[in-house]
Formats: C-alpha cells, structure tokens, sequence
C-alpha cells in the first residue's frame, strides 16, 4: 500500500476547519441570458436571484428562493411556473411595473417581525397567491393585484396580506365571495366588473384605518374600496370580515358599527344600526359602493359635518352643514374672514351631544358687503363637550359688487386686551373721518383717515382699554356714512 506523506495528515485538519459545514447564500444572477426551469423541476437557490438587463425567466415549473427576487428594468419572467419565497427572514420582490407572476408562495419561517415578503412596487399574480407562512407586505403606494379568475389562499392570523391587495371580478351576478374579507351580493344588479382594495395591517391612520375628525377613535386596521363599474340602483348586501391581526386595539366587537366613505379625507358616515360582529364579520346593506370599514361601540368614526355649503343669497351669506353623527358635540362655532387667514367668531349654535341620527344645521351673515373684500370665508369650529375641538374645511362667499364705502370691525364681540381691526374699502381716494361713541352718544375717540381706493385695515389698539359696553363705529367719506355696532366684554 502506498503510503501517505505525514505533512497531509497535519494539514488535513486545518483544511476541515475552513471547509463551511453548508454552502453560504449567494445571488445567482442571470445576466441576459434565458433561465430555464422545466415542468416538474425545482430549481432551489440557496439566496436570492437577480435577472439583469434582458434576462428572461422561463418558469414553467418551480423556483423557490430564501433570499431576494428581482427583476431590472428590461428583465421579464415568463411560464406558469410557481415562485416560492421560503427563507428564515424578510425577503423582497422587486419587479418592473406591469409585471405579472402566474403563482407565488409566500412560505417564510422566520420569527415574527421577520418573516415577510416586501412588495414595494405594483404586482399582479394572474394564477394564485398562496399564503403558507410569514406575511406579504407592500408599500403603502404599491398594490398587488388578482385579476378576475385569480385567487387568494391561506389567509389566516399571522399570515396575510398587509397593505393593499386589489381583487377583480367580471361580473358579480350574485353572491361571490373576493376572498380577501369582502361577500358582495349582486343579485339583480348590473355592477359589471368589480374590483375591491383592502388596505390592511399598515397601522396608518386614514390610510389603513379610519378616525374621526379629532382622530380621538379610530376603526379596525382595515379598509375595503369598492368600485364596480355601475353602482347599484338599490341597496346591496355586502359582508365585511378580518382577522384578529387587524383589531387595532379595539375589543368587545359585541356593539360593531360599520362605516362608509365617499373618497379618501371625506367624511365618514354610520352604515347600518349597531350589531354583533363578535366573530368579526358584519354585514350591511349598501346603496351606494365606495369605502368601508369597522368599528365597535366605544369608537364611533362620526365625521360631524357630512355637508358644509355657503351661498350667497342677495346681500346675505347662507351657510347650511348637516352632521351624520355626533358624540359628546357641545356646539358649533361659526367664523368668518376677509382674506381667508384672519378668522373671527359670527357666534355658534348648539350640537346634539351624542347622537346617531343626521341633523341639519344653518347660519344666515347678512350684509356681506361690510367685509369689505370681494370674497368672504367661512369654517366651522366643531367644539366637544370636554373642550376638544376641530375645524371643517373652508367655504366662500362671492360679495356683491362693492358698495362706494364698507366697514368690518372685527374681533367682536371684544374682550379683554384684544385690539379692535377695522377694513375699509373705498370706492375712490379721500379723507374719511372715523367716530367711535359709547352708549350715551358721548365721543370716546376720533380719528382721520386718508384710504387709498380699495381695501384696508385700520387698527385701533386704544380699543383694549375701552370700558365695558356697546359702541357705534361711524366712518364717513364725503357724503357717504357707515355705522357698526360692537360690543366689549
């Protein structure tokens, strides 16, 4: 027998203790070439795989993967092959816009928190996406996409679709279940094609989940968009479901309310009475199909304007709002502005506290001529019970044609400290004298003024030292004379 050199038998061990006991993860990287994967073969890469420049993978039958997948612009996938992420941490999909993978598997076994497959882009799997373990995840502006006759399976807690994934039907001729949380009966409708986003899991207020205006309550981790190409011409039976992933904080479902949006930032309003949704699945009747969502009984989404409208009505401004529901809603205040950043208080009017029904409020500014400018602002100041407050969007007012002398004194009424502001607006240049008189008639400041034609404003900080009471504002410019009243607290 030949012998071996005793030299090999020292090295020998400390070639064992560099050779790794499994091979390391790489990246196989297919650079413009045509990767093909047979029927009935897997091709398992212990990494990720990039597809570079015009790379083509032609799948037809299995790649799975414990790193990343990633397509460059120029790259494309091909086949009816099924792409299975199974490693033991976050893995990504990054794939050109438009691109569509027939099967994916999310089969990830890593610990929580570190077990998803990142979508950041817009992807659409035509076959099936199977969720096995881990969780799918997009960007907030990404979406995954099934077309119609592609299907969603294994959903379950833990493992799920977080973010937003869009499902499409042809045709809803009668109860058909999505599959992502959403049974929509179409019966005797003519919806045509539907398709239902469900943003989930995201935990971002008014993305993932709705609020109200104070953002004081909020909704489950969830909400359904849907868009048919017809809306119904009566109401739809509609059954909305979710995991407990989703519950976002809220417990005891017992009381759950369902909630509609016409469009994102719009308000929210009640679907439906209350019912038990302990299994955490609520049906409503719809009549028209846009956003929803789901609350309990302890946070109501009441977006307390529905409507907020202002019109002109002769000299007048006519404000008219409408709440869907209240809660713990003290009054409203009613403000108005010259220029749309300076807001003072017209006064308010009293809510309904907390309620479930709509109710219809209004507020008659008459003489809009005497803001002086050629358009007025208003918005409301929605003030609780417990002093919380919010503001509803601002809505304007067209003035008729300015008058040849206008007067606004604002704040009022006046308090304590506060400086009083006059805008005066003048048809044409000259000087006008300004008269403020108690309630006895007596003089208690006079001033000249030299307005240029147009608008202005005058201050008077002497306002802040004024005793209690009523005063009469007079400005007169030639033979044209104005007369305001204020009051100082």
């Amino acid at each position: 027998m030949k012998s071996i050199p005793f030299s090999v038998f020292r090295l020998l061990p400390a070639l064992l203790a560099l050779a790794p006991l499994a091979a390391p993860a790489q990246t196989l990287t297919n650079n413009g070439a045509t990767l093909t994967v047979a029927p009935g073969t897997t091709l398992f890469v212990n990494g990720g795989l990039l597809s570079q420049s015009a790379g083509v993978l032609a799948n037809s039958g299995t790649v799975e993967l414990t790193g990343d997948f990633a397509l460059s612009s120029g790259a494309t996938a091909t086949g009816a092959g099924l792409l299975r992420f199974s490693g033991t941490q976050d893995q990504s999909l990054n794939a050109p816009a438009g691109t569509a993978l027939p099967n994916l598997e999310q089969n990830n076994a890593g610990p929580t928190g570190n077990n998803r497959l990142l979508v950041p882009g817009n992807l659409t799997v035509s076959t099936l996406l199977t969720l096995t373990s881990g969780l799918v995840r997009t960007l907030p502006t990404a979406t995954i996409s099934l077309p119609n006759g592609a299907a969603l399976a294994g959903e379950a807690p833990g493992r799920y679709v977080q973010g937003n994934l869009k499902i499409t039907r042809s045709a809803v001729p009668g109860v058909v279940d999505f599959g992502h949380g959403v049974v929509l009966d179409g019966s005797g409708q003519a919806l045509g094609a539907v398709s239902i986003t469900r943003t989930a899991g995201l935990a971002t207020q008014n993305v993932s989940y709705g609020t109200n205006l104070t953002a004081s309550t909020q909704g489950i981790d969830r909400i359904w968009t849907i868009v048919p190409t017809s809306q119904p011409t009566s109401a739809v039976p509609v059954t909305f479901s979710w995991l407990a992933d989703d519950d976002n904080g809220l417990t005891n479902f017992t009381q759950a309310r369902g909630w509609q949006q016409a469009a994102a930032g719009n308000p929210w309003i009640p679907v439906g009475a209350p019912a038990n949704a302990a299994a955490r699945s609520l049906s409503r009747s719809a009549a028209v199909l846009n956003r929803f969502t789901v609350s309990n009984a302890a946070n109501p989404l009441p977006v307390e304007l529905s409507e907020f409208t202002a019109e002109r009505e002769g000299t007048n401004g006519h404000l008219r709002w409408t709440t869907a529901s209240e809660k713990n809603n003290a009054y409203f205040g009613i403000e108005s502005s010259a220029d749309g950043v300076d807001f003072h208080a017209l006064g308010r009017v009293a809510g309904h506290g907390t309620s479930s029904q709509p109710h219809r409020y209004e507020w008659l500014d008459a003489n809009l001529s005497r803001y002086a400018a050629d358009q007025v602002y208003y918005r409301l100041r929605q003030v609780d019970a417990d002093g919380a407050e919010s503001f509803s969007p601002v809505r304007t007012v067209q003035v008729p044609a300015a008058p040849g002398l206008a007067l606004e004194a604002f704040p009022t009424p006046l308090r304590t400290g506060e400086v009083l502001s006059l805008r005066v607006r003048t048809a044409s240049a000259g000087l006008a004298t300004l008269r403020v008189t108690d309630a006895l008639g007596r003089t208690v400041w006079s001033q000249l003024l030299a307005p240029a034609e147009g608008a202005g404003t005058v201050t008077l900080p002497e306002a802040a030292h004024w005793p209690q009471g009523l005063y009469l504002l007079s400005l007169r410019q030639g033979t044209r004379q104005l007369t305001r009243k204020v009051v100082r607290e």
